[in-house]
């Protein structure tokens, strides 16, 4: 039997970032719920906005797709 050693790729690595800082995720999620509040917040003041953002977000995923 052959031995493979593991190859380190930026997935394991973030992963094992993860799993030894969980401050570092604790920040990261935090910054994320703010983000989603701001974004729900603007969605709710602007409805308009948010047309036009679904809109450019399906155009890109359309594009995305074509290429």
């Amino acid at each position: 039997m052959t031995w493979i050693p593991a190859r380190i790729t930026l997935s394991n690595m973030a992963l094992r970032l993860q799993r030894l800082d969980p401050e570092r995720r604790r920040r990261r999620l935090a910054l994320l719920v703010e983000l989603a509040d701001a974004k729900a917040l603007r969605e709710r003041l602007d409805p308009r906005r948010l047309r036009a953002d679904r809109l450019r977000e399906l155009i890109a995923n359309r594009r995305r797709l074509a290429d």
